[in-house]
């Protein structure tokens, strides 16, 4: 048997439901992985809500991303692969004790890597790299705002800047700035007036921004770049309890980003999804196995540190996604055996 966290409706946190069924079998190039890490997102606190933007029908087990080992393989899967640990990037089914995962999302994690420091930067450290490495192209020595700068995406983010020899402004609640400075990054209090305090910092503007919140927030970051600098955004945070269509807000954004690009001011913006520009499967693959590998070797390598903000058991998810949602913790929550 096996057990996962079925999501069955539109809910509060209590309202997760802890199942049991029989352990399925692998098909055709899948595995089953053992489970021994899963993240709790933006995504699943979206979801929970009924808002995240292309989310399956109600019920479903939540659970973007997790790490694990091989239990069992499928037909034409190399049973050497029994045992091995790996990193799957599966949107859904991850709060779950086992799951079935396609061989090729696998990603191997290196020897000595922790379950659930790996887990932190499965998604979130692919979100940061890309962003920053496939899309913002900034240069060592320029200046970047990242908000949200102690979150899961955020403290990752701000990490791999500074690594590339980035300088880092982030913005955080006064509770987290010690944290941020910790991770290399110059702390603003998101409740104070940002784009005031930006400029003191960066008088000529910043060579990108990192927005995940949409709203105001959004225009006032485009106003801080500096000539020819980008605009990634990756969310609607603000938005995020607002009734309605989940999907109206993310169109204005879409909209919003598609004129500032005609704008002949030389800036670059752009909504950044992890599965965006899709050529092929194979090949989104690929490019995922590309970058995450390389964020794990910084793991491994002691480059970057794993921001655990707590291990939760499974049976526990409710808990898990409470204190994601609380806004008080610096790194990712991660659901554990």
């Amino acid at each position: 048997m096996m057990t996962e966290i079925v999501l069955p409706g539109i809910v509060e946190p209590d309202g997760l439901v802890v199942s049991r069924r029989p352990l399925p079998e692998p098909g055709p190039g899948q595995v089953r992985l053992g489970v021994e890490a899963s993240g709790v997102s933006f995504a699943e606190q979206q979801m929970r809500r009924g808002k995240y933007y292309d989310q399956p029908p109600f019920p479903f087990v939540p659970g973007y991303d997790a790490v694990g080992t091989v239990h069992a393989t499928g037909p034409g899967v190399d049973p050497a692969l029994r045992g091995r640990r790996f990193a799957a990037l599966i949107k859904v089914g991850g709060w779950a004790s086992d799951a079935i995962v396609d061989e090729g999302d696998l990603v191997p994690v290196p020897d000595g890597v922790d379950a659930a420091a790996a887990e932190t930067v499965v998604v979130n450290g692919v979100t940061a790299w890309q962003m920053l490495h496939r899309h913002a192209k900034v240069r060592p020595g320029g200046t970047i705002l990242v908000h949200g700068a102690n979150g899961g995406v955020g403290s990752t983010l701000v990490q791999l800047a500074r690594h590339a020899g980035i300088r880092v402004l982030g913005t955080a609640s006064a509770r987290n700035h010690d944290a941020v400075r910790t991770l290399g990054a110059e702390p603003i209090d998101y409740r104070s007036d940002v784009p005031a305090r930006v400029r003191e910092l960066a008088p000529d503007g910043v060579d990108a921004v990192f927005d995940h919140i949409g709203g105001k927030s959004v225009r006032d970051s485009y106003r801080l770049l500096a000539k020819g600098g980008a605009l990634i955004a990756y969310g609607t945070a603000s938005t995020k309890n607002d009734p309605g269509n989940s999907q109206l807000p993310v169109l204005r954004l879409f909209a919003r980003l598609a004129w500032w690009n005609v704008l002949p001011n030389g800036h670059h913006t752009m909504f950044y999804n992890i599965w965006t520009g899709r050529r092929s499967r194979a090949a989104f693959q690929a490019r995922l196995r590309e970058d995450l590998t390389q964020v794990l070797r910084l793991l491994a390598d002691g480059a970057i540190t794993a921001q655990v903000a707590a291990r939760v058991p499974l049976a526990k998810a409710s808990d898990a996604l409470r204190l994601a949602e609380s806004g008080t913790v610096t790194g990712k929550v991660v659901l554990v055996p």
